[in-house]
Parts: structure tokens; C-alpha cells; sequence
């Protein structure tokens, strides 16, 4: 016997949210609630299922107001998380921090010097004949390929995240969406919207 056993019947006893959440993943959440209001001896579907048939209409309608006022509740504390962390970002998009506006251009910048560096290099020594040189950084190209690799992704997160940033001040709106803008997120939305 699971949650979802006495989900029907605790619907049909006049609790269709309490039930419903029974039935699906929060079951185990609606459960425990259902099982102290009706006073069960444990916290398993079976000593529910048992206290169920002794229960007063009371308790069951008690238990239902429990439950709505803990997704209620949990609800609120979303709702004031993603305010604030929405109110963070709007605070951070309308700063006058000249460091806030400016490390991403300084950090492209800095990375676009430092490849042009590693490329002076490269033509001077090719043009020296100085295989010395060829050869320590032809040695070191996988620890090149990995660091330019990912300074490079930074700069490609950092550089989306500012697109974003400017699409949200314009708009008003997350340019992501619930899903992301990729080829994933774009795929995910396709299969809700058909649903």
C-alpha cells in the first residue's frame, strides 16, 4: 500500500487537494500531515488508511486547511525569494559601479592581447628559425588548449549573461524563459506546449 492508495478516498471524504497531493509526489509531505490530524498511530499509508475510517469530517476538512496552508506557505517563501533575487539583479543592471560595467570589456580585451602575445611570439620565432621556442610551446599545448579553452567559455558565459542582462532591461522580461534560448530549452518548450 502506498500514498496513492488512499488518495481516492481521502478525496471522496471532501479533501480533493489534500488527496490530489496524495496521489503524486508530495504524497509522503500530505501524508504525514494527514496522518497527525486524524491522530494515526504512525505515519504509513496503511495506519492512514485505518485512522481514516474512525475520522470526523472535522479532521478531514482540518487536515485539508493544514495542507493548503503549507503550499501556501511554501509558495510565499518562492515568491519573496525570487523578488528578491529579481530585485538584486534590477539593482545591479542600474549601477553607476564603473567596475561593474567595465570587467567584462576588460577581461576581453586582456584575453584578446594575450592571444595576440602568444602569436608575435610564434611569427618572431618562425621567422628567427628558433625551434627552441616552437618546441617548448608546441610541448605545452595541452596545457595552452586547456587554459585558453577556459578562459574563452568565461568569456562566452560572460559575454551571453550581458546579452541577457540588456534583452532584460529592455523587455522587462528574462530572455531565457523558464527553459533557456538553446537548442535543449527550445526542444523542452516544444514538448510542454504540445502537452
Amino acid at each position: 500500500m502506498d500514498w496513492g492508495d488512499i488518495a481516492k478516498q481521502v478525496i471522496g471524504l471532501g479533501a480533493p487537494i489534500l488527496g490530489t497531493a496524495l496521489g503524486g509526489p508530495l504524497g509522503g509531505a500530505a501524508g504525514r500531515i494527514l496522518a497527525e490530524v486524524v491522530g494515526a498511530s504512525d505515519a504509513t499509508p496503511e495506519a492512514v488508511g485505518r485512522a481514516l475510517t474512525t475520522s470526523s469530517a472535522d479532521q478531514i476538512t482540518q487536515a485539508e486547511n493544514v495542507w493548503a496552508e503549507a503550499v501556501r506557505a511554501e509558495a510565499e517563501a518562492v515568491r519573496s525569494s525570487v523578488a528578491e533575487t529579481q530585485a538584486t539583479i534590477r539593482a545591479e543592471l542600474s549601477s553607476e559601479d564603473l567596475l561593474q560595467r567595465l570587467w567584462r570589456p576588460l577581461y576581453a580585451l586582456e584575453l584578446t592581447f594575450e592571444c595576440a602575445a602568444l602569436w608575435v611570439v610564434l611569427v618572431h620565432e618562425f621567422w628567427t628559425g628558433d625551434m627552441t621556442a616552437i618546441n617548448a610551446l608546441i610541448g605545452a599545448t595541452g596545457l595552452l588548449v586547456s587554459y585558453w579553452g577556459f578562459r574563452f567559455g568565461v568569456l562566452g558565459v560572460y559575454m551571453s549573461g550581458r546579452t541577457r542582462e540588456k534583452v532584460c532591461a529592455a523587455t522587462g522580461q528574462d530572455a531565457r524563459g523558464p527553459f533557456g534560448q538553446g537548442v535543449l530549452g527550445k526542444l523542452v518548450k516544444a514538448v510542454v506546449t504540445k502537452k
